[in-house]
């Protein structure tokens, strides 16, 4: 029997796998950025099994020339982190010991407690914060909503982790420039997406207009509301005042979520810090760990000032062999998912391998490598940028007239992405469209934001060639 076979085989199985890595990661700089592929799926099971040394072939046969540097160091498209060395580690030892990251009869609990405890001190988040890993951003931001709206239904006298929202009217989440993730779990949650309430920003600006916050929380003075704010949006890394929402919440009943999935790691610079300014006085947090803390994906926190707003929303209820809620603290009660991998341990890894200093020089290096490109960007007449870099974010687009804009654009992007030296994304700012690179992978270096340039001053002349401008 194949499995068998296997079993016996485990040292060398391992071995080849290190070996693929290895190569793998010895050549990033030679692998291209991103690759358009089209594939075949093969849709039949083997109904002997190859065995795991024959199936990491066929892998490498099938899906190795496919594979983009994802984890490189000018991957600038989604804003997604490598993987540190060290997280790595953590993240080979979970698959191999495969614990249940809920079951409290092993390490895995406390594994999470500590890497909490660690992240809260990264953070510099207050030590009431209950937090806990979920599988990213999304989830993230679902868990804060879902506590959003047990509050909600509280401040009407209902129970809705118990009773439901039957009943309920004007469940209403209240942003400015929020995550798409945002109203997607606001349609999962039962609140609808057409029901978020987006309020102006200021002047080229995606941070929300304090004023007209206040004006909306005076007119709903008798209705309570979610407001969701940002800490780093996705396009320009814009935050909204956190310090003033500090001040409106004393005076207003509201309840403040904060999705600073990669702008949370603006706590590790003191250059920085400043743009999180009172978000101690939130009530719930979402973090992204495979963004800026360079883990692999999918991993993310949730962090809240309201514990027992968790157990009402996602206790395990009368399941005994699970311990009652009341008794004894479980992740399980506190987060959407019962079974879950130890998400927890690659990040244990890397902030015991790098600390408090690694991940200060990871985000000044990336802002400043982010500036240095915008720089370069604005003192060219083929490129304008959108917005200022605030921090890890360029947003530009071509300087072409807007009647062709958006066509330049897409073309630019598809040729750009094409020539696998860097990835980025469209996007949409102030109206015009536009492209952002994103910059928050331990690797980048100045070298690599020399080449891109290169590569994107050449591809913006043929680009223009086409329509004379150049």
């Amino acid at each position: 029997m194949k499995l068998q076979d296997d079993l016996k085989n485990t040292d060398q199985l391992l071995q080849l796998t290190k070996d693929f890595s290895s190569e793998f990661l010895s050549g990033i700089d030679h692998v291209a950025a991103d690759k358009a592929v089209t594939l075949s799926v093969e849709k039949n099971i083997p109904v002997q099994g190859l065995g795991g040394a024959a199936a990491l072939e066929l892998f490498k046969q099938r899906y190795g020339s496919s594979i983009a540097a994802a984890v490189g160091p000018r991957y600038w498209g989604f804003v997604t982190g490598g993987v540190t060395p060290a997280s790595l580690m953590g993240d080979w030892i979970t698959s191999t010991i495969d614990l249940n990251a809920s079951d409290k009869s092993s390490a895995a609990y406390y594994i999470e407690t500590e890497t909490i405890a660690l992240l809260k001190q990264l953070f510099r988040l207050p030590e009431d914060f209950i937090g806990a890993f979920v599988s990213g951003a999304t989830m993230s931001n679902f868990t804060g909503l879902a506590l959003g709206r047990q509050w909600l239904g509280k401040q009407r006298g209902i129970d809705i982790g118990r009773d439901g929202m039957a009943g309920l009217q004007n469940l209403t989440v209240v942003s400015c420039t929020p995550h798409s993730s945002v109203s997607k779990s606001m349609a999962m949650l039962g609140l609808g997406r057409n029901n978020i309430v987006k309020l102006p920003s200021l002047p080229n600006r995606e941070s929300v207009n304090i004023a007209a916050l206040r004006d909306y929380l005076d007119a709903h003075a008798d209705q309570p509301v979610i407001f969701s704010a940002s800490a780093g949006t996705v396009n320009t890394v814009d935050f909204d005042d956190l310090a003033a929402l500090a001040v409106l919440k004393k005076e207003y009943n509201f309840w403040l979520h904060i999705d600073a999935a990669f702008g949370g790691f603006a706590a590790c610079s003191d250059r920085y810090k400043h743009l999180l300014e009172g978000w101690e006085f939130a009530d719930s947090i979402t973090i992204d760990a495979h963004k800026w803390l360079n883990v692999p994906y999918d991993a993310a926190m949730i962090f809240s000032r309201h514990p027992e707003l968790h157990v009402e929303v996602f206790q395990n209820a009368g399941a005994a062999y699970l311990g009652d809620p009341a008794e004894q603290f479980n992740y399980i009660n506190y987060i959407p998912e019962n079974s879950r991998r130890q998400r927890a341990l690659p990040a244990w890894f890397s902030l015991m391998a790098y600390g408090l200093d690694g991940y200060r020089e990871i985000v000044e290096t990336n802002v400043q490598l982010a500036q240095e490109l915008g720089a370069l960007l604005d003192n060219d007449p083929q490129f304008t940028l959108l917005s200022p870099v605030r921090m890890c974010v360029v947003c530009f687009t071509l300087n072409v007239p807007s009647d062709i804009q958006e066509e330049a654009v897409n073309k630019f992007l598809n040729a750009l992405n094409a020539t696998g030296v860097v990835c980025m994304t469209r996007t949409v700012y102030g109206g015009q469209p536009g492209i952002r690179a994103a910059l928050v992978n331990w690797r980048t270096a100045q070298e690599d934001v020399a080449v891109a340039y290169q590569t994107m001053k050449e591809v913006a002349a043929a680009t223009l060639n086409q329509y004379s401008y150049a």
